[in-house]
């Protein structure tokens, strides 16, 4: 799908059949944690995480990501990039977030050193090259060298074109939420996969897409590369 086309259906699901924001999120967030663990493999329970968040629904997702690892144990740092600019929806999640172990950090006190980074700074909403404090988080993620998990599209990425503006994320993996998204090219997203967030036939079905569920028993599958 292009990213407004994307829309649409984030726009039925919301309007007319369900689910809301917030139950995508928290599905978009728990799947993030779960394949989190899985690439991080059997030294799970050792890792150190920072997650990085911008204000929209992209973030939401990632700071409930984030809470579910540190419900886990994990050593997690969570990085807004912008604090005093949060949606409703990532605001509920950082109020959830800070009942648990989790620690909130701002960018001059990132670590030098983490296991994994989980990118939820911007999805598929792109508009113009990242600036700000975003860009400065995007730049960081990609000097430490560690291996980066990107939420839906890697932050910076045209989820329409695979277009570039300016900063992007060097993504290891994506996990792109719903269906697919035209832009998501395999050198840009490094090895895809797909999340369900609940929105079910119904909603494809009015807008006239012929949409066969693909995930079984499963939450995420991986996708092949096109």
């Amino acid at each position: 799908m292009t990213a407004s086309e994307m829309r649409e259906v984030d726009s039925i699901a919301m309007e007319q059949t369900g689910p809301n924001l917030y139950q995508m999120m928290e599905n978009a967030g728990r799947n993030l944690a779960l394949l989190a663990i899985e690439l991080l493999g059997s030294e799970w329970k050792r890792a150190a995480i920072a997650v990085l968040a911008g204000g929209g629904g992209n973030g939401g997702g990632g700071i409930c990501a984030a809470r579910h690892l540190a419900n886990r144990g994990l050593n997690v740092k969570l990085c807004l990039a912008e604090p005093g600019r949060l949606a409703d929806v990532a605001a509920f999640q950082r109020k959830i977030f800070r009942a648990t172990s989790g620690e909130e950090i701002n960018a001059a006190n990132l670590p030098e050193r983490v296991d994994l980074i989980l990118d939820a700074l911007i999805g598929y909403g792109l508009e113009s090259a990242p600036r700000g404090p975003v860009a400065g988080l995007i730049r960081w993620a990609n000097r430490t060298g560690a291996p980066i998990l990107s939420l839906d599209v890697p932050s910076g990425l045209d989820a329409t074109t695979g277009d570039t503006p300016g900063e992007c994320i060097s993504a290891r993996w994506t996990l792109t939420l719903a269906l697919p998204k035209t832009g998501l090219l395999p050198e840009k997203t490094g090895e895809l996969f797909l999340a369900d967030i609940g929105i079910p036939e119904g909603t494809y079905r009015k807008l006239g897409l012929n949409y066969i569920f693909p995930f079984s028993n499963r939450f995420w599958v991986r996708l092949a590369p096109r």
